[in-house]
């Protein structure tokens, strides 16, 4: 990272070639995804840098953080406070780690935490992810965006769109070079109910 769409971050990722199931994975370990940028983090950290009046003065959860990407984006454009939520010990340590690298401060949790605006990246991989993530993303924020690259869970009816990228991807983890990558918000109850099944 570092250059392309965010040449204001820097991040320790995995290196070009290096694919997912690699190393020391086990079934009973996740695989590495924190070692890696994913196209939903990319474009919702370029929409933070971009829009930085969504988080300034707000406290920020990135959920499922991964790398910390879209959290160092949060803290670059001027939250107050930010967390990097996420169940992997390894994704916390590599987010303290890049936060360090870019001169910003996070937290970190294992578990959500009340924050102004929720933010999450390429989280709509599964059906039963998506479920966990949608509830999440209603309770615990007032403002809720997500980066998604159309991994084909995310309930488009619930989530307003916000932009869309071209986010180059790295061949070993998708089908092309590019993405093409929507941020959304997530719309108040009432509004997606209104909207349809």
């Amino acid at each position: 990272m570092g250059a392309g769409m965010l040449p204001e971050i820097e991040l320790d990722l995995a290196a070009d070639g290096t694919p997912l199931f690699e190393g020391d994975y086990r079934s009973d370990t996740p695989p590495p995804f924190w070692a890696f940028a994913w196209p939903g983090g990319i474009a919702l950290a370029r929409y933070l840098l971009d829009h930085p009046g969504v988080v300034a003065g707000r406290t920020v959860v990135d959920l499922g953080a991964g790398s910390g990407l879209v959290a160092i984006a949060a803290a670059k454009a001027g939250a107050a406070r930010v967390t990097a939520v996420d169940t992997d010990p390894r994704a916390l340590a590599a987010a303290r780690r890049n936060a360090e690298r870019n001169g910003v401060t996070i937290e970190t949790a294992e578990r959500l935490v009340p924050a102004d605006v929720i933010v999450a990246g390429d989280v709509f991989y599964s059906e039963t992810v998506a479920a966990a993530v949608l509830k999440m993303l209603r309770t615990a924020a007032s403002v809720a965006l997500v980066g998604d690259p159309g991994r084909g869970y995310l309930p488009e009816r619930r989530f307003e769109e916000l932009a869309a990228y071209d986010v180059p991807v790295r061949r070993e983890l998708e089908d092309g070079d590019v993405m093409r990558t929507r941020v959304w918000r997530l719309r108040p109850t009432s509004a997606a109910a209104s909207a349809g099944p």
